[in-house]
């Protein structure tokens, strides 16, 4: 497949899913459980929407200093480090949350990644403009691209900018449907190595 770079959802994919309690942050907001957080808030006015980001950034941070790596997920960045390949991370999230979570890690730092790619960044997943940007920051065409994560907006963002993807499935995989299909299936992040390194 010609894959020269990874890019990582974060929660649910390099973390253990289930840190961050979305039904939670949905009712604490007010946001109807059909709509995303972040398109929910962009649509309340100025004043509210500070007020929203405050909140949703207060559970984030919550959320962030309880999660963990996803098993296996500092293996497989250190042996995808190890054969030189660039790695980023693309989340809906804050870059504090990030990093708050990453403090977690023992052999993963923010310093193993070209880009982290945050709402703070740019507009969010599904939106194919932080992927595009990951991969020229990696030094590749986003055709070149992997994209990693566990959610259909994952899957939506990384078709849209004409990446390759992979969707990992755990109980807590959100699917909304219509999405399109992702390029590989997997259970464990392990899954990836011979996916990336295969000759084929």
């Amino acid at each position: 497949m010609n894959i020269k770079g990874i890019l990582f959802d974060f929660d649910g994919t390099l973390t253990v899913p289930g840190a961050i309690n979305f039904l939670e942050i949905k009712a604490s907001l007010g946001c109807p459980p059909e709509v995303p957080i972040l398109e929910f808030i962009e649509s309340l006015d100025n004043n509210e929407q500070q007020k929203a980001y405050s909140l949703l950034d207060r559970h984030e941070d919550r959320a962030a200093r309880i999660s963990f790596p996803a098993q296996d997920a500092e293996v497989v960045v250190r042996e995808l480090k190890k054969k030189d390949l660039p790695l980023g991370i693309i989340t809906r999230n804050s870059l504090n949350a990030v990093l708050l979570a990453l403090k977690n890690f023992d052999h993963v730092t923010a310093d193993d990644f070209a880009i982290i790619f945050t709402r703070d960044d740019g507009t969010p997943k599904p939106d194919p403009a932080g992927v595009v940007i990951a991969a020229h920051t990696m030094g590749i065409v986003p055709e070149e691209l992997l994209l990693v994560g566990d959610f259909s907006l994952d899957i939506i963002a990384g078709h849209a900018a004409g990446a390759k993807t992979a969707l990992i499935v755990h109980n807590a995989t959100r699917i909304i449907p219509p999405h399109p299909e992702p390029d590989y299936t997997i259970n464990y992040l392990r899954e990836l190595i011979p996916i990336v390194f295969s000759p084929n």
